[in-house]
């Protein structure tokens, strides 16, 4: 029998224009600066020096050092709750219900403390398993019943914002809360959430460390732990998660219980800052959490994003929304600038990820 012919073991000549070994488009090894301009945040950390040096030039007041103070504390408040939704919507899920649970939180805390006359601190904790049970419910209802989000808690948030105004109507007979300034525990409480320290001529408001140390644990949380991983599978393909053993319907109810948590703290924080609360609050607010985590790389789609991309998403906000008022303009500019800055920060991260695809 006749050997087989040699040359049916040998490889194939490239054919003529192919790329050489090792240089196609899928393994060309890229550079440094093309690794920087493929992160999701680089595209909202641009805009944030873009827009810092824009209202340096044309508000006076914003080059003062005492503004950076107002700054902060205006990215803080925005940027605990924006973590949170983040780490939602990399999840691959929505939270419509984020800004009114907030307000469900500080009212809690008060009504509970203050109609029972308890210290504050029970309040607290009461509110905090309150919170944790919404965020719980989201959750839990999402895998259940395989709802988008979006219906799960746009039912939450109508049913929360009509709680909040019945109940408070019913309680206390107005649309606020009563001042809890005299009670037990008070004082300790707002130590914690809502005290302010200087630094030089700079006075730091509390949250602004919360809100560095909450995004440090997101990022270690995201980058270093198994349920990390978990966050980015399940926002990337929920299936193929399950498939492999990733504990799906446990991801999904912690990142909801997540920002449960996140609306517990922002809620003690503005009740114990103001003493009282306004029961109509907070309506609006998740758009502009949801869009400081777009802004900051978070894709709509899930399975993409960081936590450094929100923080900067905040800051942006923070700036945008005192600089208007230094530079002496309409605050109703304000959300103008909010939806340039939506839209571009959309279209920056269509480009970056279409540009790493084609790389």
């Amino acid at each position: 029998m006749a050997a087989p012919a040699a040359a049916s073991h040998a490889p194939a000549a490239p054919a003529a224009g192919a790329p050489a070994p090792g240089k196609d488009g899928r393994t060309r090894r890229r550079s440094p600066l093309q690794r920087l301009l493929g992160r999701p945040e680089i595209g909202a950390l641009l805009g944030a020096v873009a827009v810092y040096v824009f209202f340096f030039a044309v508000a006076p007041p914003f080059r003062e050092a005492g503004s950076l103070g107002t700054v902060l504390y205006q990215s803080s408040t925005i940027g605990i709750m924006a973590l949170a939704v983040a780490l939602l919507m990399i999840g691959g899920e929505f939270d419509l219900s984020a800004g009114v649970a907030v307000i469900t939180s500080a009212m809690t805390a008060s009504m509970v403390a203050f109609q029972l006359s308890l210290n504050v601190w029970v309040g607290v904790f009461a509110a905090l398993a309150v919170s944790l049970a919404i965020g719980a419910f989201n959750g839990f209802l999402l895998v259940r019943t395989g709802l988008p989000s979006f219906l799960v808690t746009l039912g939450s948030f109508l049913m929360l914002q009509g709680i909040n105004l019945a109940l408070t109507k019913l309680i206390t007979g107005n649309v606020a809360t009563e001042s809890i300034s005299d009670m037990d525990g008070f004082e300790q409480a707002k130590a914690v959430f809502a005290s302010s320290f200087p630094v030089g001529d700079i006075t730091i408001r509390v949250t602004v460390l919360w809100w560095l140390a909450f995004a440090a644990l997101g990022t270690w949380v995201l980058l270093r732990t198994s349920f990390g991983n978990w966050v980015f599978a399940v926002g990337g393909n929920r299936e193929s998660a399950r498939a492999v053993g990733v504990p799906v319907t446990f991801t999904k109810i912690a990142l909801f219980m997540t920002v449960g948590f996140a609306a517990w703290f922002v809620g003690m924080h503005l009740l114990f800052a103001y003493n009282t609360v306004q029961s109509g609050e907070g309506v609006g607010n998740e758009l502009l959490y949801i869009a400081a985590a777009v802004i900051g790389g978070c894709a709509l789609t899930g399975g993409h994003g960081s936590v450094f991309g929100p923080v900067v998403g905040a800051a942006l906000f923070g700036m945008v929304t005192q600089g208007i008022v230094y530079a002496n303009w309409n605050p109703d500019w304000f959300k103008f600038f909010l939806g340039a800055m939506l839209l571009t920060a959309v279209l920056i991260n269509l480009y970056v990820r279409n540009s790493a695809t084609r790389r």
